[in-house]
């Protein structure tokens, strides 16, 4: 697993980088190095085609913040919610949803508090209906391997990912 910044820069005020996986061995890796300090609230928004590791991480990522049960992809049910001792984490797909509006009745913003992660695969579906992202996290094919390019976004987000880079 490679690790690094790849863009950083105050004229786009954000912060950026790729990181590339041999196997999903890695890439579970890099969850749980990802929810070391983990700060909350936390948006992620997590971008990229079938198969190419948007699950993967969200499940890698919801172990290693200590959640013991099985983690399923929230394909058909739109959101999974994780109760772990210390915060929530919540888990969309909104692959098959055919209308943004469908998300008012989640009720989305009603679930956010200062204890929440929330994962969001396919957010290009949700258009305006969801919250701006802290990350984007865009995984992609590379090979037999995945790589992933990040975004950081705000300040909290800018903060975390340097930490990651540093370890």
């Amino acid at each position: 697993m490679e690790v690094g910044i790849i863009m950083s820069g105050s004229v786009t005020d954000m912060m950026a980088g790729e990181v590339v996986f041999a196997g999903e061995q890695d890439l579970e890796g890099f969850a749980n190095k990802f929810a070391c300090n983990i700060p909350r609230p936390l948006i992620i928004w997590l971008e990229g085609d079938l198969g190419a590791g948007k699950t993967t991480f969200a499940r890698g990522l919801i172990h290693a913040l200590g959640y013991k049960g099985r983690v399923k992809s929230p394909t058909y049910g739109l959101l999974e919610h994780y109760q772990l001792e210390t915060l929530t984490v919540l888990h969309m797909d909104l692959y098959r949803i055919s209308d943004p509006g469908e998300l008012e009745y989640l009720g989305i913003e009603d679930l956010l508090d200062t204890r929440t992660i929330l994962l969001i695969e396919w957010p290009d579906r949700g258009a305006s209906w969801l919250p701006e992202p802290d990350f984007v996290l865009k995984f992609g094919y590379l090979g037999e391997g995945r790589d992933l390019h990040w975004l950081a976004r705000t300040p909290v987000a800018k903060s975390f990912a340097s930490g990651l880079l540093d370890t």
